[in-house]
């Protein structure tokens, strides 16, 4: 097994980790005395809709709408519809589908049950302006928050304000039904109410903090926006709100588990794994300067663990998009990594989005090698000014070295291994017992 066939397991592991087939059916609920309407948005959404029908009890009827993004369809259920729309900045159909859901969950009654499946990406497809705010406005501000370098908190603090349905709004419409909402993370510190905006749990923060944030990063607002953030009317539900009395939420798959799930792929190679953080955040770019020194300090000094061994990590890194590039967080990252390792021997790295989308590319993300540079050099690339253009997807698409898995149908945020071995032994990472076994049990 070569080093990035190791990577690319340990990705898959994270990946699978995840998968809503697993994670739903531990925590479905019972059934209710009356109605059950299940909803959903998110880039798993149609998957976690299928884990619902494949797993309520027979003799229970369901019904119900979830929406996910363009491609990332499980075909037809036979009982919940499932729509696609735009990600990351909205669309028309995500409007749409964001309406039905809203009055789907209307009249309802305290024995009814209301299923919600919420995912990563749900933000951007269950987008239902605020009443004077219309889809355009949602999508320039989307824009230039996706541009402007802003975190993932900070996107969400001014979407929940600009929405509908976002920001506890979907649970005060749902009131007095039950209300279980079934999570999977892609949010630093899993929080729920920054995942997807947070349509169905109380929202702390405010309409002050979200205008100071639309200054910090010099948003222009149209008078009407304006108008509704200074609005005290039009404030997000808090907590306390007797709307939440009967909601219960539940996150059933988090980038930490995923990260240990990789962890164990690599022990049994032989590679001790050390996992840094599942909620790492900052700059794409100066996150892969970091790195770079603590993987240099392992290659060179074997702290804060000998060779060989795997740096692991998970969040969500941001990239301000100056140049003419298409961004991508994680190939921004691997590039800035690849720049400050400068060709160290002995150091391989793979870095993706668990949904298989970085940025707004159909690709996950892309593996770093020792020879990554030599590599660009022999191609006429220069990956400092690649790097200043934000064009990492460009540069990995033309080594040849980009990860492409297509819609995973989960999405725990982005997944991180830096592998580290004794440069003497870079082509088998060092031959331990267990991998020696492994290459035995790969030879023809």
């Amino acid at each position: 097994m070569t080093e990035p066939d190791l990577l690319r397991r340990m990705f898959d592991a994270a990946v699978c980790a995840a998968a809503p087939d697993l994670a739903v059916p531990p925590h479905l609920p019972a059934p209710p005395r009356g109605r059950t309407v299940v909803i959903g948005a998110g880039k798993a959404a149609a998957a976690m809709a299928r884990a619902v029908e494949l797993n309520w009890p027979a003799g229970h009827p369901i019904s119900g709408l979830a929406v996910t993004r363009y491609g990332h369809g499980v075909g037809p259920l036979a009982r919940i519809e499932v729509v696609e729309a735009a990600h990351p900045v909205p669309d028309a159909a995500g409007q749409d589908a964001a309406q039905r859901i809203l009055t789907m969950v209307q009249g309802l009654e305290p024995e009814d049950l209301v299923l919600c499946l919420i995912s990563g990406g749900g933000s951007s497809l269950l987008s239902l302006p605020a009443p004077g705010v219309t889809l355009a406005d949602k999508q320039e501000i989307n824009r230039a928050l996706l541009r402007s370098g802003a975190n993932i908190h900070e996107m969400n603090c001014v979407r929940k304000h600009l929405s509908a349905i976002k920001g506890g709004r979907l649970a005060a419409a749902a009131a007095p039904a039950q209300l279980v909402t079934l999570l999977i993370s892609d949010v630093p510190g899993d929080d729920p109410s920054v995942i997807a905006s947070g349509p169905t749990v109380p929202d702390a923060t405010t309409q002050a903090e979200a205008k100071a944030i639309l200054a910090r990063y010099q948003i222009a607002l149209a008078p009407h926006v304006r108008a509704l953030l200074d609005d005290p009317s039009a404030e997000t539900p808090k907590p306390g709100n007797p709307a939440f009395a009967h909601t219960q939420t539940h996150i059933i798959a988090a980038p930490q588990a995923s990260l240990e799930a990789a962890a164990a792929i690599a022990r049994a190679a032989g590679v001790t794994p050390l996992i840094l953080g599942d909620a790492l955040e900052g700059e794409a770019a100066e996150v892969g300067r970091v790195m770079a020194g603590i993987a240099r300090q392992v290659a060179l000094h074997r702290q804060p663990a000998p060779p060989p061994c795997v740096l692991l990590s998970g969040g969500e890194t941001t990239v301000t998009v100056r140049g003419q590039g298409r961004g991508g967080r994680n190939v921004e990252f691997l590039l800035s990594l690849a720049i400050a390792l400068g060709g160290q021997p002995g150091i391989w790295a793979i870095a993706g989005d668990t949904d298989g989308v970085d940025g707004a590319e159909e690709v996950a993300g892309a593996i770093v090698t020792p020879d990554t540079l030599a590599r660009a050099a022999a191609l006429g690339m220069n990956p400092r000014a690649s790097l200043d253009d934000n064009n990492g997807h460009g540069f990995f698409a033309a080594l040849d070295d980009q990860v492409i898995t297509g819609p995973t149908l989960t999405n725990v945020n982005d997944f991180r291994a830096i592998l580290i071995t004794a440069a003497s032994t870079e082509g088998n990472i060092g031959h331990p017992a267990a991998m020696q076994a492994d290459l035995r049990k790969d030879s023809p």
